[in-house]
């Protein structure tokens, strides 16, 4: 295929002006986790004296040494609900996709070393988005469970919706997925429920407490008085319920229990599905902090990143005299066929359409898609909407929301308006989507919409007869401006799960990998599904 020449020269000032910008994006990011490692850090001396690991250390106990890991959605509920400093990220779980005994594994732990591991409404919608990505990548789930359960001040807003994530328990079951879960200290009341529907459960002796109602709910409801161990504990469940398969005597142990059941599964292992033979780019992968302008106005060409990802930056590009704002080709990542759709300015209809027939294409030959965002939206105005912009825009939201090959997007730049849809934005269901620090989402930019509410007030003013306030609508439109501005950031899209994490540029083609190696693992596994999931009797 031809070879992509970039044009980008890391030693300017323009460069390192950019890459200054995405590293103070990226600090703040670090500040964050930085600040919820110290939160977690705080109750050590708690864990040590329970005799039991934190969280973040029965992870790297599960997971196969120096193997990779692939965090998700680590910034759910950011400062949302009662985050009020930002230590509460993650919305109670730490989670990702890794490896456990040599088998490719969704892992998540509940993070019960900050506010007990309790489950925001942000957790919630991200546990049934780790559900959402087991099912559809056909990955194992191992969970570490210790947590006080949902958040009691907003359980209002969970009720209903966390009965999907058991629902979700039995479709991975019946689907032939299957879930270890270790019950690493309490699970009760609601979350009594995920070792009920989980296919292996192994509890630790003396720590782990499954039941429905404690001691003081059930004391109030019955009069009962009962302990926490005989009610429901590791040697009752064991002995006498069955709900737990195996018995640890501690943490590391029950950790161990878990290796050992995914090395005793059959686990069809379809790693070979990964090309063995490719070239790495030819310009360093490191210049992608650099390339996307900090003032995301100013133009650039998308083949620069594209020549930094694709294999040789190998780029065979898609009718570029049609349309030179929306760029499509093929290139090869890790060996793995993909149809890129990037941009270099707004949708136009001639644009549309030829993305639109690229996305056919690729879904005609089994090729992946990959969706690289900046697009200020469809191109508006009299030329364009002559030009069928309508049309050929839902023609494109069509084709990239039914394509049956996989579809992953990234972020970065801007994603505004019915671009991100067309783009394979969070709405349309794309296989995985990730952004860079720098990026915006929104319907439209924070200028554009407080300008939009000035000339709606002004018109309205002018309609009943009267002459427009001008320093009320100035205010108007400064206060939508900021609101707007404030509410676009890569850091607010990601609390709210529109993506599955931020990313640093530099290891975009390494993220990228790993999911593409994913999606061809899919693909070749085969499993074995029943009708109704596991059943214990």
């Amino acid at each position: 295929m031809p070879v992509l020449t970039s044009h980008i020269a890391p030693g300017t000032q323009g460069f390192a002006e950019n890459a200054a910008a995405m590293q103070a994006h990226m600090d703040a990011i670090a500040d964050i986790e930085a600040k919820k490692m110290a939160a977690a850090e705080k109750a050590r001396p708690l864990f040590d004296k329970r005799g039991k690991l934190l969280p973040k250390e029965r992870l790297a106990r599960l997971l196969d040494p120096g193997s990779p890991f692939l965090e998700l959605s680590a910034l759910a509920g950011y400062r949302m609900y009662d985050d009020k400093d930002g230590t509460l990220a993650g919305g109670g779980y730490i989670a990702g996709i890794g490896y456990v005994s040599g088998i490719r594994a969704l892992v998540i732990a509940n993070n019960s070393a900050v506010k007990g591991g309790t489950v925001s409404p942000s957790g919630l919608q991200k546990c049934l988005r780790l559900q959402a990505i087991a099912m559809e990548n056909k990955l194992p789930v191992v969970s570490l469970m210790e947590s006080g359960g949902a958040n009691l001040e907003h359980v209002s807003d969970m009720f209903v919706e966390g009965a999907r994530s058991f629902a979700n328990q039995a479709r991975l079951s019946a689907a032939g997925i299957p879930q270890i879960t270790v019950v690493h200290g309490s699970s009760t009341a609601g979350g009594a429920y995920q070792p009920g529907l989980s296919d292996y459960v192994i509890m630790v002796r003396g720590k782990s407490r499954v039941f429905l109602a404690g001691p003081p709910l059930l004391k109030a409801a019955t009069g009962e008085i009962a302990g926490e161990e005989e009610l429901g504990g590791a040697t009752l469940h064991a002995e006498v319920t069955g709900i737990a398969e195996y018995l640890a005597e501690d943490d590391a142990d029950a950790i161990r229990m878990a290796r050992d059941v995914m090395t005793a599964l059959p686990w069809d292992r379809v790693d070979d599905t990964a090309p063995a033979d490719f070239n790495a780019p030819l310009y360093d992968t490191d210049d992608l902090i650099g390339i996307v302008p900090a003032d995301l106005k100013t133009p650039y060409d998308v083949r620069d990143v594209i020549a930094r990802l694709a294999d040789g930056s190998d780029f065979l590009d898609f009718k570029p005299d049609y349309d030179s704002g929306t760029v499509c080709g093929h290139a090869r990542i890790a060996g793995h066929a993909v149809g890129i759709i990037g941009n270099n300015g707004p949708i136009t209809p001639n644009g549309a359409t030829k993305a639109a027939q690229f996305v056919q294409l690729c879904d005609q030959a089994g090729v992946a898609l990959l969706f690289l965002h900046n697009t200020t939206g469809f191109m508006v105005g009299r030329e364009a909407e002559a030009g069928g912009i309508v049309k050929h825009g839902s023609k494109l939201i069509q084709a990239v929301t039914t394509a049956r090959v996989p579809r992953i997007s990234v972020h970065i730049g801007g994603s505004y308006g019915a671009g991100n849809y067309a783009m394979c934005g969070r709405g349309v269901d794309p296989r995985f989507v990730f952004s860079w620090p720098n990026v915006r989402t929104a319907v439209m930019g924070g200028a554009q919409a407080g300008m939009v509410l000035r000339i709606v007030g002004e018109e309205k003013a002018r309609r009943m007869g009267m002459e427009p306030d001008s320093e009320n609508l100035a205010a108007l439109e400064k206060m939508t401006a900021e609101q707007m501005d404030t509410r676009s950031t890569a850091l607010y899209g990601s609390a709210r799960l529109w993506d599955d994490g931020i990313i640093d540029p530099r290891d975009t083609r390494r993220v990228l990998i790993t999911v593409l190696d994913l999606c061809a693992e899919a693909e070749a596994r085969t499993l074995r599904p029943n009708t109704f999931g596991i059943a214990r009797f």
